[in-house]
């Protein structure tokens, strides 16, 4: 992997403990390997909040609550365990080499890969009150920006009351807390390989070890299909079976499936009390509120699951 390192002994990092230059030039997390479905749908027209839709994260209840100093920054790696930032407002990134991070009250505005990647063999990442966002046309990735918050980690990562935007692959974790953040506006963009990059509000390659747990989220993927859309959470079993998820008390909306749910061998998935939006698509996604639903294996729980207007939500079994 080519790194670009930047030393910024320039800047006095008031910080519990340091940061050191430079950042990788590659994605920090391989693309999905899924496929977009079928003919596509015309370009969903965003509207607002449906009736049965309140109570769920917005603008209003995620991000910083506290006035920003900015830092242009560029692209950095935290090496210092134990590293809070609190009150920045970055213009650049950051890649985590650290255990027991945290970043809170801040705000991160990428052009590369992602906005916060935390690195294998590190744990403890904890992002909270915080906005991670991008510049659309700006990143490394034939314009586009890919992960907002990336765990490549050997722990669960959590991220809290952030309000996120334009990265295509928002969240992208296999093990976390996803709780009470608002994810949105999505960009979407031809990644380097010419394609359109599927674009998710939470996506999971399946094959972790550990806990995922989807809780009070808003999660919207207004992209249209025919430019990559492909879901507001995507559990996908590219890298292996996908397991221990909890998907739970969330507003879904938009990709190609609001909800694809780790298909043939997933086990212990729990889908409850979700919110089905149809602000994008009459059925939530644009071919459907959800599909690859293992209704046999072990463990695995659909209850509670609605559209917004009440209608019970019944899957169809995988495959």
């Amino acid at each position: 992997m080519t790194r670009l390192c930047r030393l910024l002994a320039a800047l006095a990092l008031v910080l519990t403990a340091g940061c050191t230059g430079g950042s990788g030039s590659s994605p920090a997390t391989p693309g999905p390997s899924h496929s977009t479905p079928g003919p596509s749908p015309s370009t969903p027209r965003a509207s607002p909040a449906r009736p049965g839709e309140a109570g769920f994260p917005d603008a209003g209840t995620t991000g910083p609550r506290i006035p920003l100093t900015p830092h242009s920054t560029g692209d950095i790696s935290v090496r210092t365990d134990g590293t809070v930032i609190r009150g920045w407002d970055i213009t650049g990134s950051l890649d985590i080499y650290a255990n027991d991070v945290t970043i809170i009250d801040s705000r991160i505005t990428s052009t590369n890969w992602w906005g916060v990647n935390l690195r294998p063999g590190h744990s403890g990442l904890r992002v909270l009150h915080t906005t991670v966002t991008a510049v659309p046309g700006k990143g490394p990735d034939n314009g586009g920006v890919d992960y907002a918050v990336s765990n490549m980690g050997t722990s669960s990562v959590e991220v809290g009351w952030c309000d996120i935007s334009v990265f295509g692959n928002a969240l992208s974790m296999g093990q976390g807390h996803l709780h009470d953040n608002y994810v949105h506006d999505l960009v979407p963009f031809h990644n380097n390989g010419g394609e359109w990059q599927h674009t998710d509000a939470v996506i999971s390659g399946g094959g972790g070890k550990g806990k995922l747990v989807i809780r009070h989220n808003t999660l919207l993927n207004s992209v249209a299909v025919d430019r990559g859309a492909s879901a507001a959470v995507g559990l996908f079993a590219d890298t292996g079976h996908v397991s221990d998820t909890v998907i739970d008390d969330n507003l879904l909306a938009g990709g190609a499936y609001a909800l694809y749910g780790g298909g043939d061998g997933a086990t212990g998935i729990k889908v409850t009390n979700n919110v089905f939006s149809t602000r994008y698509h009459r059925n939530s996604g644009g071919y459907g509120a959800v599909t690859a639903w293992n209704a046999g294996d072990s463990g695995n729980v659909w209850r509670g699951n609605r559209f917004s207007d009440g209608t019970p939500i019944t899957p169809e079994p995988a495959g």
